[in-house]
C-alpha cells in the first residue's frame, strides 16, 4: 500500500474531461434548450476545464436531445486552450464535426459484441471498418481522434468482459490512430481490483498518458476506482457536473461520477486540476435547476447547503 500511494502522490496534476454537456444530457427525457446547453458549456470553459465533451453528431432519430449539435458548436464562446470534443459515429458525423470546427472527435466501440450491436448497430469488427475513413478524414484535417471502449469492465447483456477483449480493442484503436483511448465502465460494475488489473494491462500496450478512466457510479464505486487508477499511474478521468448522465443502451446504469466529487477527492490528495470546485458546484446547481432534476453530487449538495446556511435572513418582508 505504501508503494501504491508513493506512485499516486508523485503526480502533481490530474486532467479532468468534463462530459456533462454530451454524455450527461443525452439521456434526459425532457428537451433541454439550446440556450441552456450553450450556457452550460460556456460556464464550464470559464472555470478551468481544458477538455469539454460538448455534443454529438448522431442521428436525431437515435439521440433527439442532441439534434441541435451544429447550432451549439456555432454559438458557444470558445476559449483559447480549451478542447471542445464531439461524438461522431460515422463519416457523415465526422464531416459535420469538421464543419463545426470540433477540436477532437470521439468514436465509440465496445469490448462486448452484444453491446456494440445494441449501441451502434454493428459488430466490433464492423465498427472498425466504419471508423477507418473517419480516422483518415480527421488526420487529414489535423483534428484529434479519441476512441472510447464501452463495457470495459462488464456488459449488461454478456456479464463479465475479459481483460484480453478490452486490450485487443484498445490496440486496434491505437493502430487506427487514436490520440487517446477511454476505458469506460458503462454500467458502473468496476471494482478496485479489476480497475488496477485493467489499467496496468492496458498501459503495458499503450502509453498510460494516452489512457483515460470513464467510470459510472451505479454501485457507488466510481471514486474508489479513480483512486485505484491513480495508484496504477492513470492521470486522466472523465466526469459529469452534478453526476448527470446514463446510457440509453445500458439498462440500470446510473450517471457518470460527479465532477464535484472527483475534484473534492483530488483536492484531498493534494493533486492539482486547475479547476475551481466552488464554481463547479454553482454550475451543478445551475444545470439541475434548469432541467428540473436533483443534484447527484454529494459534494455539490453539501457545498450548496453550506452557502444557504451562511446567507443572512431576508428582512425585506
Amino acid at each position: 500500500m505504501r508503494e501504491a500511494f508513493n506512485c499516486l502522490v508523485s503526480k502533481s496534476s490530474v486532467r479532468i474531461v468534463e462530459v456533462g454537456p454530451r454524455d450527461g444530457l443525452q439521456n434526459e427525457k425532457s428537451t433541454v434548450s439550446t440556450e441552456v446547453k450553450i450556457e452550460l458549456i460556456n460556464r464550464l470553459s470559464a472555470v478551468g476545464f481544458a477538455n469539454i465533451e460538448a455534443t454529438s453528431f448522431v442521428s436525431p432519430k437515435w439521440v433527439p436531445q442532441l439534434a441541435d449539435a451544429a447550432e451549439v458548436m456555432e454559438r458557444i464562446t470558445r476559449r483559447p486552450g480549451v478542447t471542445y470534443s464531439v461524438l461522431a459515429p460515422n463519416l457523415q458525423g465526422a464531416e459535420k464535426a469538421l464543419a463545426a470546427r470540433a477540436d477532437e472527435v470521439v468514436i465509440f466501440t465496445a469490448a462486448s459484441e452484444t453491446f456494440c450491436l445494441k449501441n451502434i448497430n454493428c459488430t466490433v469488427e464492423q465498427s472498425f471498418e466504419r471508423y477507418a475513413p473517419v480516422a483518415d478524414a480527421l488526420k487529414a484535417n489535423g483534428v484529434r481522434l479519441r476512441g472510447s471502449i464501452s463495457c470495459s469492465f462488464g456488459c449488461p447483456y454478456e456479464g463479465d468482459v475479459p481483460i484480453s477483449s478490452v486490450i485487443k480493442v484498445a490496440k486496434r484503436l491505437q493502430a487506427l490512430g487514436c490520440d487517446a483511448i477511454d476505458l469506460a465502465d458503462t454500467i458502473g460494475v468496476g471494482t478496485v481490483k479489476r480497475v488496477k488489473e485493467l489499467v496496468r494491462a492496458a498501459s503495458d500496450e499503450i502509453p498510460i498518458e494516452r489512457l483515460a478512466g470513464h467510470y459510472h457510479d451505479t454501485f457507488g464505486q466510481a471514486l474508489a476506482n479513480i483512486l485505484a487508477s491513480l495508484e496504477a499511474g492513470l492521470g486522466v478521468f472523465h466526469s459529469s457536473v452534478a453526476g448527470l448522465g446514463g446510457c440509453p443502451y445500458a439498462p440500470g446504469a446510473t450517471g457518470n461520477v460527479a465532477t464535484e466529487d472527483v475534484l473534492y477527492l483530488l483536492r484531498g490528495l493534494g493533486l492539482e486540476t486547475g479547476i475551481s470546485l466552488d464554481e463547479v458546484a454553482s454550475i451543478g446547481d445551475f444545470i439541475c435547476t434548469a432541467i428540473g432534476r436533483p443534484n447527484a453530487s454529494k459534494t455539490g449538495a453539501a457545498l450548496l447547503a453550506k452557502r444557504t446556511l451562511r446567507q443572512p435572513p431576508d428582512d425585506s418582508a
